[in-house]
């Protein structure tokens, strides 16, 4: 008898759709594992900023970075369920913080499968179809990878 194979699935704001409808049609029995992950930057950025404009007496309450780190949860939360209910089946949830790239190659060690979608320009084939952060997990994730063209949604 095989071990259970388990396949991750890189949800992102743009092609969690593409990559769900993936891993229904091509990983119909496996173990399907959402991802989704909060860039700690922005949240950083906007603190940053807020202290930067007020100094030192600005009103921790008003700090803009606590809200968006707040807001930011319930969008992930909300974005991993629509994510389940389309996949319309049982699957792991998984809400990482941190660095994209990083969490997304740090989640794969150890699937059989990762599922990923383009996210740059359609009408541009070619490198620039790849983003940043996705150019780096296709090039660093120590497991196979299928890269799916996002659908319009």
């Amino acid at each position: 008898m095989t071990a259970p194979t388990t396949v991750l699935v890189w949800i992102t704001e743009s092609t969690w759709p593409a990559c769900v409808d993936a891993a229904r049609e091509r990983a119909p029995h496996d173990e399907v594992v959402l991802l989704h992950v909060s860039d700690d930057e922005v949240v950083a950025a906007a603190h940053d900023a807020y202290a930067g404009l007020l100094g030192r007496g600005g009103r921790p309450d008003r700090d803009p970075g606590g809200r968006l780190e707040a807001l930011s949860g319930v969008a992930a939360a909300d974005l991993l369920e629509a994510a389940a209910h389309r996949l319309g089946r049982p699957c792991e949830l998984l809400d990482h913080h941190g660095r994209v790239e990083d969490e997304v190659v740090r989640a794969a060690d150890g699937v059989d499968l990762l599922i990923c979608a383009r996210d740059g320009r359609i009408d541009r084939p070619g490198p620039h179809s790849l983003g940043r952060a996705t150019r780096f997990v296709v090039d660093h994730a120590r497991c196979p990878v299928l890269l799916v063209w996002p659908h319009g949604e």
